[in-house]
C-alpha cells in the first residue's frame, strides 16, 4: 500500500482545474455569498484541493480589496494552484460567461426594448430590484453593524450621500480612516464555516516543497505589474486621443479603485454620475441593467457593462459603438482586479495580521450599510414615482417625489417582490422571474 504521507503529490492538471473554473463561471448566480459558497464546495469540499483555513485566509484578503471579492477569490485560488496562468484562467472564466450573456441582453434591450411585451418584462425586473437591494441591505447590516459607533457611521454615511450629495469615494475613504484610527471599535464581519481545518492537497504539496509559495509569489508580482500595464496603457492611449471613449475609460477606471463593499455600494455613485452628469442612460434603464445583472452568472458589477453599452449606443447610435464601449468598460473594470490580487497576495499574511487594516475594512463595511440604504432610496423613488425633484434647503438637498406621479403598477410589482423575498424567502432568480411575468401581465391588462 502506498504511504500517502510520503508519496509525492501534485496539484491537479491545469486542464482539470480549468473545467472546474468554467463550471463555476457558468453557475455563479445569486451574488457573492452564493458564488463563494459554490467555490468552497468545489475546491474545498468536493475536490479537497485547498483547505478551509487557507480558503478563508484568501477570502478575508480579497474582502480588503476594491472590486468583486468572489471574482478576486477565484483569481487568488487559481494562482495558488497553478501560478499566474491559473489565476488568470480562473478569474477570466468567472467573468466571461456572464459578460457574454449581458452583452446579448444589452443588444436585446436597445433593439427590442420598446416592444410593449419586452418593455413590460424589463419593467417587472426593475421593480424587483428594489426588494433585492433591500434584502442586501438587511443582510449586510446584520453582519456589519455591531455597536453604536458602527450604527453611527452607517447613519452618517447615508446622510452624507442622501442629503449632502457627498461623493462616494470620500465616504469610503473617510470610513476607512475612522476604522484605521479606531480599530478596536469595529467588529469585522468575518466569514465562517463549520468544522476545523481539512487536510488538503495544496497543504501536502507545500509540505513537500518548502519553496512552493516563494515561486508563486515571484510569479504573482510579475503578473501584477503586467496587469497594471494592461490596465493603464489603453487608458492613457484613449485619453491622449480624447473624446467619448476616453470619458468611458476614465470613469470606469475610477470605479474600479473605489468599489469597496461590493457592487451595491458603488451603484448609487455610478447611477448618479452616468445618469445626471453624463446623461448616458435614465434611472429606469439603470434599474433594468441591475435586474439583468442579477439574472446572469458572474459578479453583479457586470451591470457596468450594460451602462457602458448604453453609453456607447446613446453617444453614436450604433450597436458597434455600444459593443466597443462595453468592451472598454469590461477591460478597465476587471484588469485592476487581477493587479490587486497578484500584487497583494505575497503580502497576505502581513495584511491579515494588521489590526488597523482590519479595522479599516470593518468601518468600510459599516459605511456600506448607509451607502446601500441610499441606493435603495434613490432607486425606489425613481421606480415608484415618475416625477422626483431635488428640494434644496440650506446646504442640504432632498429628493422628494411628486405624490400625484405615483405609479400604481410599480407599487403592485414591488409589493409582490417584497413579499417573495421577505415573506417566502425566494431566491433572486425566482423573484425576478415572478416579477417579470407579473409586470408583463399588468402592462397587458392596464395598457
Amino acid at each position: 500500500m502506498t504511504d500517502t504521507a510520503t508519496s509525492p503529490q501534485t496539484m491537479p492538471s491545469l486542464a482539470e482545474a480549468t473545467k472546474v473554473w468554467f463550471r463555476i463561471g457558468c453557475l455563479s448566480f445569486g451574488g457573492p455569498a452564493g458564488q463563494i459558497a459554490l467555490m468552497h464546495r468545489e475546491v474545498v469540499e468536493d475536490h479537497n484541493w485547498i483547505g478551509d483555513r487557507r480558503f478563508l485566509h484568501a477570502l478575508n484578503f480579497c474582502s480588503l480589496l476594491p472590486g468583486p471579492e468572489a471574482q478576486q477569490l477565484a483569481t487568488y485560488l487559481g494562482w495558488l494552484m497553478h501560478g499566474a496562468i491559473g489565476g488568470l484562467i480562473a478569474g477570466l472564466l468567472f467573468i466571461i460567461p456572464g459578460a457574454i450573456v449581458m452583452m446579448g441582453l444589452s443588444i436585446l434591450y436597445v433593439t427590442a426594448g420598446e416592444v410593449p411585451a419586452v418593455s413590460a418584462v424589463f419593467f417587472g425586473l426593475s421593480c424587483a430590484v428594489i426588494a433585492i437591494v433591500l434584502n442586501a441591505l438587511y443582510k449586510v447590516a446584520k453582519r456589519a453593524l455591531h455597536g453604536a459607533i458602527a450604527w453611527g457611521l452607517a447613519s452618517v454615511s447615508f446622510a452624507a450621500l442622501f442629503l449632502l450629495s457627498v461623493p462616494f469615494p470620500i465616504v469610503v475613504i473617510t470610513a476607512a480612516l475612522v476604522g484605521f484610527l479606531l480599530p478596536g471599535r469595529f467588529q469585522g464581519g468575518k466569514h465562517e464555516t463549520e468544522g476545523g481545518e481539512t487536510p488538503a492537497l495544496l497543504d501536502h504539496v507545500i509540505a513537500q516543497n518548502p519553496g512552493f509559495m516563494a515561486m508563486r509569489a515571484k510569479a504573482a508580482r510579475r503578473a501584477g505589474l503586467l496587469s497594471l500595464f494592461a490596465w493603464g496603457a489603453p487608458v492613457v492611449a484613449l485619453v491622449m486621443l480624447g473624446g467619448f471613449y476616453a470619458d468611458v475609460a476614465l470613469f470606469f477606471s475610477k470605479m474600479a479603485v473605489v468599489t469597496f463593499g461590493g457592487a451595491y455600494a458603488v451603484l448609487t455613485y455610478v447611477a448618479q454620475q452616468a445618469v445626471e452628469s453624463y446623461g448616458w442612460l435614465t434611472p429606469d434603464q439603470m434599474l433594468t441593467g441591475l435586474g439583468l445583472a442579477e439574472t446572469t452568472p458572474g459578479p453583479l458589477i457586470l451591470v457596468l457593462e450594460f451602462v457602458g453599452f448604453l453609453a456607447g449606443y446613446a453617444a453614436q447610435g450604433t450597436l458597434w459603438a455600444g459593443v466597443l464601449a462595453a468592451c472598454v468598460t469590461l477591460w478597465v473594470t476587471f484588469a485592476p482586479c487581477f493587479a490587486f490580487v497578484f500584487l497583494g497576495a505575497p503580502a497576505i499574511e502581513r495584511l491579515q495580521q494588521n489590526p488597523r487594516l482590519s479595522g479599516a475594512l470593518s468601518a468600510i463595511t459599516a459605511a456600506v450599510v448607509g451607502v446601500i440604504a441610499n441606493l435603495a432610496c434613490w432607486f425606489g423613488l425613481r421606480i415608484l414615482f415618475t416625477d422626483v425633484s431635488a428640494i434644496p434647503f440650506g446646504p442640504f438637498s432632498l429628493d422628494m417625489p411628486v405624490l400625484t406621479s405615483l405609479d400604481i403598477s410599480a407599487v403592485l410589482v414591488t409589493a409582490l417582490a417584497l413579499l417573495a423575498v421577505f415573506r417566502y424567502g425566494l431566491g433572486v432568480i425566482a423573484t425576478l422571474s415572478i416579477c417579470a411575468v407579473f409586470g408583463l401581465g399588468l402592462k397587458l391588462i392596464l395598457g
